[in-house]
């Protein structure tokens, strides 16, 4: 494979890739999402993920690619005003999205993130759920984009492996694909999540400030809470979500 070299900031590929870290719009028109670094690029490669276009600064050493990748070198001023990074990389990577696909949950352990704004959440959440065998998220309610790069980083590959779904109508797939839903929040029919079968469910894990939104709570069978100190009000989206994907594995 031989490396091609780009020397100029104004190029039509840097122009691109800035493009790709600001816009969800543009995103979604070009089919394509930023992932940077080596590691979360060997990940790539492992997973066989479609990755379209390799930017590397000059003479750092990459994985094996994918046969029929596009490997472009650039010094190390251009990779720092492409990259999301203050601190860059040295290398930056483009993947292909996948077609929106129809929902197809043929698993039993799913979460349901409603209004979960913040990129490095969800992408945390995504890779936890990948660590403790959940078989998928849902995504409703303008959670962050999974394909922003911070989210993508944050995933750690997680990504890669573990299919996320932008969902409309929770009530109508919950019930198509027979699970029951949770959601963490607290009402009259609360119960302890100690206590409550999760071997075949899909649990919500409300916004960083408001929590679950009214609407997905009442579509809800039941709601469960985590135990903790009175003194503690809630925790971390993050957080609560890593504790249902661990009592849903055990």
């Amino acid at each position: 494979m031989m490396d091609e070299r780009i020397t100029s900031r104004k190029n039509i590929l840097m122009t691109h890739v800035r493009k790709l870290t600001s816009s969800r719009k543009y995103r979604r028109e070009s089919g394509e999402y930023l992932g940077d670094g080596v590691k979360l690029l060997e990940e790539a490669c492992k997973c066989g993920a479609p990755i379209t276009c390799v930017i590397a600064v000059d003479d750092l050493v990459l994985p094996a690619l994918p046969e029929g990748t596009r490997l472009v070198r650039v010094p190390e001023d251009v990779m720092a005003s492409i990259s999301p990074m203050e601190s860059p990389q040295g290398a930056l990577f483009m993947c292909r999205m996948d077609a929106v696909q129809a929902v197809s949950l043929t698993g039993n352990r799913y979460l349901v993130l409603d209004g979960v704004q913040d990129p490095g959440n969800v992408g945390t959440i995504w890779r936890s759920a990948d660590a403790l065998s959940a078989d998928g998220i849902m995504l409703t309610n303008g959670c962050a984009d999974p394909w922003n790069w911070k989210t993508v980083r944050a995933t750690m590959g997680a990504c890669f492996r573990l299919p996320i779904y932008e969902v409309e109508d929770i009530a109508q797939t919950v019930k198509e694909n027979g699970l029951n839903l949770y959601a963490t929040a607290l009402r009259e029919d609360t119960e302890d999540i100690r206590d409550v079968n999760l071997g075949r469910a899909a649990v919500v894990i409300g916004s960083e400030g408001k929590g679950v939104s009214d609407a997905v709570l009442a579509l809800c069978e039941k709601t469960i809470k985590i135990p903790m100190r009175e003194r503690c009000e809630s925790l971390n989206a993050a957080a609560a979500a890593t504790i249902v994907l661990w009592e849903m594995g055990r």
